[in-house]
C-alpha cells in the first residue's frame, strides 16, 4: 500500500500525508487485524469443526487435567492460521514492503507459523503422538533464529552509511511526524546495535561485544527468539490466558519502537535511534489487534484454541522484534508471564529427575499448579493478566528511569 501510494504521488495524485505517518499505520494495521479476526472468525471455526481438528487434553502427567478440561475436548485447535493471516494482511496493506524489518518479521511469520503447523498437524493425524519431536522443533527454531543473528551481525549483509551522521531527510520527517526541519542525527549501524547490550534502566550500552566475544551476541540472539517462540507455547494453555498477554506485551513494544524512530523522542528518553523501528510498531500493533479479535472467540469458554501454530509464531514474532529493538532484557520483564510459565517446567523436570521423580509444583506449566489448588479457570487467567499488565507498566516506566 506504502509503495502504491508512493507511486501515485509520484505521477502527482494528491495523496494525504496522513497516510504516511507511522502512528496512523499503526492504529489502521491494528485495525485491519482486529476486524479480520472477529468478522472471519465464525466461518474459520466452523470449517475447522468441519475438518474435526480437535483439541487433545494432556492426561498422562497431569491426571487430572482430563477432569477439569473435559469440556474442552475437541474444540479446534490451530486458530493461530487466523492470527497469522490477518497479521500478514495487514503488513502488505500498512507497511513497507522495502524494509528489512518487514521482510524479517514476515519471514518469522511464515517459518514459525509452518514449524507450528507441522507440529499440529502431526498431533492431529497420530492421536497418540506428541507432534514434532522436541528436538526437531528446537532444532528448527534455532536454524531459524541463527540466521536472523547472521544477517544482524555480519555488515556485508545489510550495507548502510556506517557511522557517518545521518541527515534527516524532508520524507523522513514527515513519516515519523517530526517538526524539527535539518535535524542531523547519528544513526547506529545494524550489526553495531546487534552487539550492543542494553539493560532496562541503565543509561545507554552497558555493554559492547567485540572480537571473540561477538559470539555471545549471536548466542544472545538465538536464546532470545527461541526462548520467546517455545515460552509462548508453554503459556498457551487456559481460555484466553496465552492471548491477553500477548496482548499487553505487544502494545508495550509497539510503543517502544515508536519512540525508538522518532529522532527526539529516542534522544530524550536516552534509548538508541533505530531508523524503520517504525515498521515492527505497526506490525507489533497488528498484533495485538490480531490478538485482541482472538480474544474474541478464545476468552472462556473458549471456541478455538490458536495451538502451536499460532503460539510458536507469535512468540517468534516478539522474539525478533525485542532483537531488532535491542530490547532483548527488557522482553524477560515484561513477558514475565512467560518467563515464569517456562521456569516451573524447567524446575519440574529437574526437580523430577535429580530429586527421585520429587515434583515441585502439582502440575506444570504454572497456571495448571494453581488450577490444581482449586482456582477456577477464569480467576487463573484474570490474575495472570493483572501481573502481566503490572509487567508492562514496569517495562514501560523503565523508558523514563534510566
Amino acid at each position: 500500500m506504502i509503495i502504491l501510494l508512493e507511486y501515485l504521488q509520484s505521477l502527482g495524485m494528491k495523496i494525504p500525508m496522513v497516510f504516511m505517518y507511522y502512528s496512523t499505520r499503526m492504529m489502521l494495521a491494528a485495525l485491519t487485524s482486529l476486524l479480520m479476526c472477529i468478522f472471519l472468525g465464525p466461518r474459520f471455526i466452523k470449517k475447522l469443526y468441519e475438518m474435526k481438528i480437535g483439541q487433545t487434553i494432556r492426561t498422562e502427567e497431569c491426571p487430572l487435567l482430563g477432569k477439569l478440561h473435559h469440556n474442552k475436548k475437541d474444540t479446534p485447535t490451530m486458530g493461530g492460521i487466523l492470527i497469522l493471516v490477518s497479521l500478514v494482511t495487514s503488513l502488505f496493506l500498512w507497511m513497507d514492503l522495502r524494509h528489512p524489518f518487514t521482510i524479517l518479521l514476515l519471514l518469522t511469520t511464515l517459518f514459525f507459523g509452518f514449524l507450528g503447523g507441522i507440529d499440529d498437524y502431526l498431533k492431529l493425524r497420530h492421536k497418540n503422538t506428541k507432534g514434532l519431536s522436541g528436538k526437531k522443533k528446537l532444532l528448527g527454531q534455532v536454524f531459524f533464529s541463527s540466521l536472523i543473528a547472521l544477517y544482524l551481525l555480519v555488515p556485508a549483509f545489510h550495507p548502510a552509511s556506517s557511522a557517518e551522521t545521518q541527515v534527516i531527510t524532508a520524507e523522513q520527517i514527515a513519516g515519523t511526524e517530526q517538526i524539527v526541519a535539518g535535524k542531523h542525527r547519528e544513526e547506529i549501524p545494524l550489526h553495531q546495535l546487534a552487539v550492543s547490550v542494553y539493560i532496562p534502566f541503565f543509561k545507554g550500552a552497558v555493554i559492547h561485544l567485540s572480537g571473540p566475544f561477538i559470539v555471545l551476541a549471536f548466542l544472545l540472539i538465538v536464546f532470545v527468539i527461541t526462548g520467546s517462540s517455545n515460552a509462548v507455547n508453554l503459556t498457551d494453555g487456559l481460555d484466553g490466558l496465552a492471548a491477553g498477554c500477548l496482548i499487553m506485551v505487544s502494545v508495550c513494544f509497539a510503543l517502544i519502537a515508536f519512540v525508538s524512530n522518532h529522532v527526539d523522542l529516542a534522544h530524550y528518553l536516552n534509548i538508541p535511534y533505530i531508523e524503520g523501528s517504525g515498521e515492527v510498531a505497526i506490525y507489533l500493533s497488528a498484533f495485538a489487534g490480531g490478538c485482541l479479535g482472538f480474544l474474541w472467540y478464545n476468552g472462556y469458554p473458549a471456541q478455538v484454541f490458536m495451538g502451536d501454530t499460532g503460539s510458536l509464531a507469535l512468540g517468534g514474532i516478539l522474539g525478533v522484534s525485542a532483537v531488532l529493538l535491542k530490547k532483548e532484557l527488557l522482553l524477560a520483564i515484561v513477558g514475565g508471564i512467560f518467563v515464569a510459565e517456562t521456569l516451573s517446567v524447567i524446575l519440574q523436570v529437574a526437580s523430577y529427575k535429580l530429586r527421585n521423580k520429587k515434583r515441585i509444583f502439582l502440575c506444570s506449566p504454572l497456571h495448571h499448579h494453581f488450577e490444581y489448588k482449586g482456582w477456577p479457570e477464569t480467576k487463573v487467567v484474570l490474575r495472570f493478566w493483572i501481573v502481566g499488565f503490572l509487567l508492562a507498566l514496569i517495562g514501560l516506566a523503565s523508558l523514563k528511569f534510566q
